[in-house]
């Protein structure tokens, strides 16, 4: 039994940290406020030139032909598939991700086909996918899920063996890379969510790459309730339109960005390197070609090595001020919208992950004695939990 100083703070022990480490920390410095301000002093409040200007840099970055800026991430896997779908279209979805990569396939009139994920990296199961391939079958929609790559190697050929059409749920994965290229450049379609939690963010926003000059047109059509001059209409659209003042933040933030993924790996690398011994937690898995942007640092907790469950263990580590956190606690194909629907379906990976990871802080603003911290509150748990 623990004692004096091991002993958890949920028992009376002194916390592993004496300040709470939070799961992200949202970093919006002077010249980013200074920004804003003259764009609000500027009147110029809706989309505009500083949107299309952001937009150029984003497809720059990641290696892009064109890219289209949208009010979230949401909205960007909505009009990426509204692009490409028609109403009875099947859409091969991991289900261990969030919801939208899902539900906005529902939105257009499609159906989400849940796969399951692997086991180690998180992501679609390219084998188990193709499984369920039916003639109506038209697109895939892989997630680099956490900032991990999945299989592009992999989902490209299935794709092109199936005539599918990839949209890529990169909501989490700004400055991921596969075989040394940007995941951001990669063909049909890329989205990307700019929420507060996500690698550089606009406060809300998103954004769709593409190398398609036919999709890129389409895209700016559905973006903007599908008007191709004022008042001229050529489809039906949204309103999905991301403001100046939203850009010119995510303009500041993109400089910053490869600083920041780098400080990242860097931050995974030490918890990798000091938890990978612990039993009972696997430490993240990449794809042997890819290169995770650690958007969180996820490991899975074997439960079979402890007296506790995931979700004790993480508050646990709470009360240590550590900010863990758990991401996804119910699979899709499990979620009261879509279990109606999917009956007795069992994806037996997504649903042990649903109930064994957790992530711990990983963002670039963690200093050395932050990491240490997280290092000793996992360790002072395992052992005090430990079977």
């Amino acid at each position: 039994m623990l004692t004096g100083s091991e002993k958890l703070a949920t028992e009376g022990g002194t916390p592993t940290s004496p300040t709470f480490v939070p799961i992200t920390r949202v970093v919006i410095e002077d010249e980013e406020i200074a920004a804003i301000a003259e764009v609000l002093r500027s009147g110029n409040l809706r989309e505009g030139p500083i949107c299309r200007e952001f937009e150029e840099k984003f497809a720059e970055h990641v290696g892009a032909r064109y890219a289209v800026s949208v009010s979230s991430g949401t909205a960007a896997l909505h009009i990426a598939y509204a692009a490409v779908l028609e109403p009875g279209d099947e859409v091969l979805v991991p289900a261990f991700t969030f919801i939208a990569t899902a539900s906005m396939v529902s939105m257009v009139g499609a159906k989400p086909i849940f796969c399951d994920v692997d086991a180690k990296t998180f992501t679609i199961d390219v084998d188990d996918a193709r499984k369920r391939i039916t003639p109506r079958t038209r697109a895939i929609a892989p997630v680099h899920l956490f900032g991990n790559p999945a299989n592009v190697e992999a989902i490209q050929a299935l794709a092109q063996e199936y005539g599918l059409t990839v949209i890529w749920d990169a909501a989490q994965a700004h400055g991921a890379r596969y075989s040394g290229q940007d995941i951001g450049s990669f063909d049909d379609l890329v989205c990307y969510s700019f929420y507060p939690s996500k690698n550089m963010t606009t406060g809300e926003g998103g954004m769709v790459t593409t190398n398609s000059e036919a999709l890129y047109e389409k895209l700016r059509l559905l973006r903007s309730h599908g008007q191709a001059r004022k008042y001229y209409h050529t489809m039906l659209g949204f309103n999905y339109r991301l403001t100046d003042v939203m850009a010119v933040l995510g303009l500041r933030q993109l400089d910053k960005l490869n600083d920041w993924i780098q400080k990242r790996r860097q931050n995974a690398r030490y918890l990798t390197e000091h938890l990978q011994d612990v039993p009972g937690i696997q430490t993240p898995v990449e794809q042997p070609k890819g290169e995770s942007s650690y958007n969180l640092y996820t490991v899975v907790m074997d439960p079979a090595h402890f007296t506790c469950s995931r979700d004790e263990f993480v508050q646990l580590l709470r009360a240590e001020n550590i900010g863990a956190s758990v991401h996804y606690p119910r699979p899709l194909h499990q979620q009261p919208v879509y279990a109606r629907e999917e009956g007795a379906l069992v994806l037996p990976v997504s649903e042990a992950l649903s109930q064994r990871v957790f992530s711990l802080p990983v963002h670039p603003e963690l200093t050395e004695e932050e990491l240490e911290a997280i290092v000793r509150a996992v360790r002072k748990v395992a052992a005090a939990k430990h079977v």
